[in-house]
């Protein structure tokens, strides 16, 4: 039968009187030594003839009831042979080991430090862009989940909730930087398989023939009369027209100075520390291109960029932010039909080269308006720049362009090839 009551114990308490142990029975017993706080219920029994004692909690936070029913679940264990201190303790050791386990797990963002710091940071003149793009479109979403426990479907939430806010190409830019992310840990043996890696272009929004892409003449003349009604700047436009008519890269132009056109001669002298193949060449400029450029030199006041930052103090010495024209022709491509094929600024040059074709030019010389080297043998020996014949294919497809612009009939006479 039990010993204790309520009211016993609240009288002990009440009367600060101290003792080692008041048994109730069944192996529980109340402590209230001197240097307790409250009174703490204990469970005493016997293990291979060894006496072992449980702590159950302390009164009243664990009642008299409670007391016992404990005292009862562990006397039943007991019996069975279960050594419940050594089975507690064990628990606890496990609990613990688990909390440990989980502070050490790496988080997607830790993963994502990792990753900027050795494979971001040390190859990427830009590395801030890049990791503002990653934080704002992956880590502000997924980078407190431990990567393991990141799922296919959390990508595809991820890709989809951008390609829902209208920025196609920032989804494609988040996807790809994913596959690069997780690809890095799988390496690392931080996890077994990229998440990202079943995904493509066409799941952000793209389209997996994203490289067949062109603009034909007239989508070109519905994305020049879109461009030119909209309200970007006014110098993110011509940036717009300039690519297109000289089949520049976006970074070729973002990052040109001043000091590399010769809008006196018509020419742009290309530095070959800037371009992708790492040859120089001359750019011949066309009548509407040297308009263009003439009007970039006012909006730019003095800087010695042709499209210099518009919104910092020393944006003399700074260029447009690589991510302002992506997200430019976003916004025209959600001004232009559902039924308008979306594009990416790359494709400019894919349309330019198209056109080119189209136009009767010489595929050698096509290729050396891009800026690309002829192909195989031809390559080795051929080492002629076409400069001539560059500038009148450019020509003609600037003339083609201005057509498309104002709407009007260009009826061209294909350039004769040469024998």
């Amino acid at each position: 039968m039990p010993n204790l009551n309520d009211r016993q114990i609240k009288a002990w308490i009440n009367s600060n009187e101290r003792f080692e142990g008041k048994a109730d029975g069944n192996g529980l017993y109340l402590r209230y030594s001197k240097n307790d706080k409250n009174p703490s219920w204990r469970f005493r029994y016997s293990f291979n003839k060894k006496a072992r004692i449980v702590s159950i909690g302390t009164y009243p936070n664990i009642t008299l009831m409670k007391a016992r029913e404990i005292a009862r679940e562990l006397s039943a264990k007991v019996i069975l042979g279960v050594d419940v201190a050594g089975d507690i303790k064990r628990q606890k050791a496990e609990a613990l080991e688990r909390i440990q386990r989980e502070d050490k797990a790496v988080k997607v963002f830790g993963l994502i430090d990792e990753f900027y710091e050795r494979q971001i940071k040390p190859k990427r003149k830009k590395h801030e862009e890049s990791k503002k793009l990653i934080d704002k479109n992956i880590t502000a979403v997924i980078g407190s989940m431990k990567i393991e426990d990141v799922k296919p479907k959390d990508v595809d939430l991820l890709i989809k909730s951008i390609v829902d806010r209208g920025s196609p190409f920032t989804a494609d830019e988040s996807l790809r930087w994913l596959k690069r992310i997780f690809d890095y840990a799988v390496r690392r043996q931080m996890i077994d398989s990229n998440p990202a890696s079943a995904f493509g272009i066409s799941d952000a929004g793209g389209m997996e023939s994203k490289r067949e892409r062109w603009l034909t003449r007239e989508e070109l003349t519905l994305f020049l009369s879109t461009l030119n009604s909209s309200t970007l700047p006014e110098s993110n436009k011509i940036a717009f027209k300039i690519i297109l008519a000289v089949g520049l890269r976006k970074m070729e132009l973002c990052e040109a100075k001043w000091c590399e056109i010769d809008l006196d001669n018509a020419v742009w002298h290309f530095p070959s520390e800037r371009s992708k193949t790492g040859d120089a060449i001359d750019i011949p400029l066309s009548k509407p291109v040297i308009e263009w450029f003439n009007q970039l030199k006012v909006m730019a006041c003095g800087s010695e960029y042709v499209l210099p930052a518009r919104r910092t103090g020393t944006g003399k010495n700074k260029t447009i932010n690589k991510t302002t024209l992506n997200k430019n022709l976003e916004s025209i491509l959600s001004s232009l039909p559902e039924s308008f094929i979306q594009f990416s600024i790359h494709d400019l040059r894919r349309t330019m080269r198209t056109h080119l074709s189209a136009l009767g030019i010489e595929p050698q010389i096509a290729e050396r308006c891009l800026n690309h080297r002829v192909k195989g043998i031809e390559g080795v020996y051929n080492r002629h720049d076409y400069f001539d014949e560059r500038k009148a294919a450019l020509s003609q497809w600037a003339d083609l362009l201005t057509a498309l612009e104002s709407g009007s009939d260009y009826n061209v006479v294909p350039m004769s090839k040469k024998a």
